[in-house]
C-alpha cells in the first residue's frame, strides 16, 4: 500500500510539472518571431529585393549592346530569263545555299544624361522599398505589442473574475448556512448562486477570448495558430515620453513621411529623364559581317558560283529631336505637376500626423492620470468589499449591500485594467509615430 501511495504521489507531481512546463513568451520574443516570419513583412522584403535587383543591374545602361546573328538558307529554284538581245535561258532545279552572320555593336555615348537620371531613380526606388519594409516593420511591431498586452489585459481580467468568484462562493456558503438555521431567506441564497454562475460564465468567456487573442498573435508571428504559451502578468510602460522630442524626430524617422519624401525625389529624377529627350543622342555603331553564297550552277555567265564577303564597319550616329508634336514638352509639364502633387501630399501628411501626434500624446497623458486614479480606487474598493463581507458574516448588513460593494470592485477592476492597457496602447502609438518603436 505504501508503494502504491508513493507511486501515485510521484505521478501527480510529474503531471503538475508537465502542466506547468508551458512555454513562456515575452513581448521581445513575440516581436523577434514576427520580424522573422510575418507574412506582410516578408512580402514587402521581396518587393524591396526586386527594387534592389533593378538598381544592381542599372549600370548596364552605360554599357554597349552587342548582338550576334547567323542564318543558313538553302534554295532550289526554277529560273527563266529573257534578255534584251532576245535570248531565253531556262533551267529547273538550280540549287544554292547562303550563309550570313554578323556581330553588331551599339553604344550610346550621350542621351541627354537620361541614363544617369534613370540610374539615380532606380537607386531611389531601392531606398523606397527599404523604407516601405521599415514602415511595415513598425506597423507589425505595434500590432504585436498591442495584441500581446491585450492578452495580458484579458489575463488580468480573468484573475479579477476569479477573485469575484471567490467572494460569490463565500456568499453562497454564508447564505446557505443562514438559510439552513432559519436566519436567512431562500431568495438571498438563490441570488448568490445566480451571481456565482454568472461569474463562472464570464470566466469561460474570458478563457475563450484569451485563446482567440493568442491565435491572432500567432498569425502575426507567423506561427501555428494552435501554439500555446504563457504571457506576462503585468503591463509596463514608459511614463517619461516627451512631446517635443517626438515631434522633432517626426520628419526624420516617421516611415510615412519618409516614403512621401522619397516619392518627391523619384519624381524629380523622372523629370530629368524626360528633359533628356530634348537633347540629341550620339551613338557609336559597329558590325562585323560575313556572307557566303554557293551556287551549284547558274544560267547567267555573270553570276558567280561562289561569293564570300567579310569585313568590319563602324561609325557614329547622331539623332536630333526637331519636332514630335510637342510630346516632350507635355511630358515635362506633367512631370512638374506630379512633383508639385507629391510636395502637397507631403505637406498634407505632415499636417495630419502633427494632429495625430497631439491627440495621441493627450491620450497618453490622460490614461496616465486615469491609471493613477484607478490604482487608488482599487484599494478603496477592495477594502469596501472586505468590510461589507465581514458585516455580512456578522449579520449587520444585507446581501444587497455586499453585492453593491462587489459591483463597485468589479467596475474598479474593469477601469484599472483598461487604464493600464490604454496607457500602453497610447505609448505604442506615440513610438510608432516617432518611428522608433524598437527602443
Amino acid at each position: 500500500m505504501r508503494f502504491f501511495l508513493i507511486l501515485l504521489l510521484w505521478m501527480l507531481l510529474l503531471n503538475c510539472k508537465t502542466a506547468g512546463a508551458q512555454d513562456y513568451l515575452t513581448v521581445e520574443d513575440a516581436i523577434g518571431s514576427a520580424l522573422k516570419s510575418n507574412y506582410d513583412i516578408e512580402t514587402l522584403k521581396l518587393d524591396s529585393t526586386a527594387y534592389a535587383i533593378n538598381n544592381q543591374y542599372a549600370n548596364g545602361a552605360f554599357l554597349p549592346q552587342l548582338n550576334g546573328t547567323a542564318s543558313r538558307l538553302f534554295n532550289n529554284n526554277n529560273q527563266n530569263q529573257r534578255l534584251a538581245d532576245g535570248s531565253v535561258k531556262e533551267r529547273n532545279g538550280i540549287k544554292s545555299n547562303n550563309l550570313v552572320s554578323s556581330v553588331n555593336l551599339t553604344w550610346t555615348l550621350f542621351d541627354g544624361l537620361r541614363m544617369f537620371a534613370t540610374k539615380a531613380k532606380l537607386a531611389e526606388f531601392q531606398r523606397l522599398g527599404e523604407i516601405a519594409v521599415k514602415q511595415q516593420v513598425v506597423t507589425t511591431i505595434a500590432a504585436v505589442i498591442n495584441n500581446y498586452y491585450d492578452i495580458v489585459r484579458q489575463k488580468q481580467q480573468l484573475k479579477a473574475i476569479e477573485e469575484q468568484m471567490g467572494i460569490n462562493d463565500e456568499r453562497v456558503k454564508l447564505a446557505d448556512k443562514k438559510f439552513s438555521v432559519g436566519l436567512g431567506a431562500k431568495p438571498e441564497l438563490l441570488q448568490a448562486k445566480v451571481d456565482l454562475n454568472a461569474q463562472r460564465a464570464a470566466q469561460l468567456t474570458q478563457q475563450t477570448l484569451i485563446v482567440q487573442l493568442k491565435e491572432q498573435l500567432n498569425q502575426l508571428m507567423g506561427l501555428s495558430v494552435t501554439k500555446s504559451y504563457e504571457v506576462a502578468d503585468s503591463i509596463p510602460f514608459d511614463p517619461d515620453l516627451q512631446l517635443g522630442t517626438i515631434r522633432n524626430e517626426l520628419e526624420v524617422n516617421n516611415p510615412t513621411l519618409l516614403l512621401s519624401k522619397k516619392n518627391i525625389d523619384i519624381s524629380k529624377w523622372a523629370l530629368k529623364e524626360i528633359k533628356g529627350l530634348l537633347y540629341p543622342v550620339v551613338a557609336l555603331s559597329s558590325a562585323f559581317n560575313f556572307t557566303r553564297i554557293k551556287n551549284a550552277e547558274v544560267i547567267n555567265t555573270f553570276t558567280p558560283l561562289y561569293n564570300q564577303n567579310k569585313g568590319l564597319n563602324y561609325g557614329m550616329t547622331l539623332s536630333v529631336p526637331i519636332l514630335n508634336g510637342l510630346t516632350t514638352r507635355r511630358l515635362i509639364s506633367q512631370s512638374k505637376l506630379n512633383i508639385r502633387l507629391q510636395e502637397v501630399s507631403y505637406s498634407n501628411q505632415l499636417s495630419q500626423l502633427d494632429v495625430t501626434l497631439n491627440n495621441a500624446f493627450k491620450n497618453y497623458e490622460l490614461y496616465k492620470k486615469l491609471l493613477k486614479l484607478e490604482e487608488e480606487n482599487i484599494f478603496l474598493a477592495k477594502e469596501n468589499v472586505n468590510i461589507a463581507l465581514e458585516r455580512f458574516k456578522q449579520g449587520v448588513s444585507t446581501n444587497l449591500e455586499l453585492r453593491q460593494a462587489q459591483i463597485s470592485l468589479e467596475q474598479g477592476y474593469d477601469r484599472l485594467i483598461a487604464a493600464r492597457y490604454n496607457t500602453k496602447v497610447a505609448e505604442t502609438d506615440l513610438l510608432r509615430l516617432q518611428g522608433k518603436i524598437l527602443r
